[in-house]
Parts: C-alpha cells; sequence; structure tokens
C-alpha cells in the first residue's frame, strides 16, 4: 500500500474532478524502477517474429529484414500484418493503462501534475526501447510504430472515453489512407506518431498551462518528446532512401489482395 500525504487540489487526468492525493519522489522511485524494467521486457517480445515462425520463416531473413508490422504486411498480407499491428499495439498500449489506473488519482507532491500524465507515456518509451533494442535479439529489434500507435490509442482515450473511436478512425483511416494515396509507409506512420503526439501535448498545456514551470510537467511533454526522437531516429535510413527518392512504395491495395505490397519508386 503506498503511503499517502495531504490531500491536494482537485484535477483529473481523465476530465472529471477528483481529490488527489500526492506523493513524494521518495514513494515512487521504486516504482519506476519497476516499471522501466518491466515495460522494457515487454518490448523486447517481438510479435513479427513469432508470427514468422509460425509460417516457418524467419522475418528478419525476408523483405526488408525489419521485424515489424509492415515487413510482416509485404510478407504475408494484410489481414496478417494488422494481427500483427494489433498485438504490437496492445504491447505498447496496455502497460500504460495499467499504470493509468494504478496513479490516476494521485499528484506529485507539491505540484499540480498528476502522476498517471507521466507514467502512461514513461511506460510507452520504455517498451519502444526494448522494441527497437531488445536484449533477446542482439539489441536489434523493429522501428516501434505499430506500439508507438498502440501507445497513443490506448492513452488519449484516458482523457475521453470517445477519444478511442476517434482514434480508430485517424488510425484506420487517415493513416492507412494516406499510405494508400502516397504508398510512403514509413511517412504515414512517423505523421501519425507526431499528430497524435502533439494532439496530448496540447492537452497537457492546457491543463498544465499555470504550472508548465514544474519539473514533472516538462517530464510529461519530455515522454512526448522522447517518443517521437525514438521512432524518427529508428527510421533514420527510411528518411534518407526517401530524400533520395530511393524509398520502397507500399502498396495497401496490393497487400489487401494477399500480394507482396513493396516496390522500388
Amino acid at each position: 500500500m503506498m503511503p499517502l500525504l495531504s490531500a491536494s487540489s482537485v484535477i483529473s487526468s481523465g476530465g472529471a474532478a477528483a481529490v488527489e492525493k500526492s506523493l513524494a519522489f521518495s514513494q515512487l522511485w521504486y516504482w519506476f524502477l519497476l516499471m522501466a524494467a518491466v515495460c522494457y521486457l515487454i518490448g523486447c517480445f517481438n510479435f513479427a517474429v513469432l508470427i514468422a515462425r509460425f509460417k516457418h520463416k524467419d522475418v528478419r531473413k525476408i523483405g526488408s529484414g525489419n521485424p515489424g508490422t509492415m515487413n510482416i504486411s509485404r510478407e504475408f498480407g494484410l489481414k496478417v500484418g494488422l494481427l500483427n499491428f494489433l498485438l504490437d499495439a496492445c504491447k505498447g498500449g496496455v502497460p500504460a493503462l495499467i499504470s493509468y489506473f494504478i496513479f490516476r488519482h494521485y499528484v506529485f507532491a507539491g505540484t499540480e501534475v498528476v502522476i498517471s500524465d507521466f507514467t502512461r507515456y514513461f511506460c510507452g518509451v520504455f517498451v519502444i526501447i526494448g522494441h527497437i533494442w531488445p536484449v533477446t535479439m542482439k539489441f536489434k529489434g523493429g522501428k516501434g510504430i505499430a506500439s508507438t500507435l498502440g501507445l497513443f490509442w490506448f492513452c488519449l482515450p484516458c482523457e475521453k472515453w470517445w477519444y478511442f473511436f476517434v482514434l480508430f478512425a485517424l488510425l484506420f483511416v487517415g493513416i492507412v489512407g494516406y499510405i494508400a494515396l502516397t504508398e510512403w509507409g514509413s511517412m504515414g506512420s512517423l505523421l501519425g506518431v507526431t499528430g497524435f503526439s502533439v494532439w496530448q501535448g496540447l492537452i497537457f498545456f492546457f491543463r498544465y498551462e499555470g504550472t508548465l514551470a514544474s519539473g514533472w510537467a516538462i517530464a510529461c511533454f519530455m515522454m512526448l518528446l522522447v517518443l517521437n526522437a525514438l521512432t524518427w531516429f529508428a527510421h533514420r535510413k527510411n528518411l534518407v532512401r526517401l530524400y533520395a527518392g530511393e524509398e520502397h512504395r507500399t502498396s495497401v491495395r496490393k497487400l489487401s489482395h494477399g500480394k507482396r505490397g513493396m516496390k522500388n519508386m
């Protein structure tokens, strides 16, 4: 049972008024260590590798060699790719959602910053680190897009429950629609991550506009920034090829018909 300090102000990360209890960092540091370790190990579990093994193949030796949703989709079709996306999305979102329910009624001592606003994306960052640099795969993993998009898909509805359906529409209509029109899979995914980060960042800004100088408020924004840095860094080779006009195109039409969806520009 976590020890409680004094009652704090009426703020809630879910938008509803509730009396918050404050916790000092000295009461939380071991929670942060535990979350970082557990989430990193969760991130190390790669569903693309598992799915490819069921089909008697090594995803790291086919297609682009990337053990992620896009490569799985190109090699095995859209249905299998969608399964991989949903599993990776849950990998990114479920740990963050659990931390939300644990800490949503607590604030950092001396501030109005809701602890779950920080822990949601803190958990997400370590899942993505584990996905990109898994100790189980000699630190050579996927690029973290599906797990990052899943993180926002689970976390933004913590603000308003109906955001879940808005996110669903944006994920499967907006992002997939962009990829279908441009055939630039990596860019469509990255724009989605950045767009959702801005959305959450604006929520944090208006929630804490009176205490933006608080270290924990800044930390919430930093988690969003780190998520973007990780996913954009993981796609650095894609961005170089895109700039050089050498990036492979992803055909959603071919994927939907069970064909390889990758072709050269």
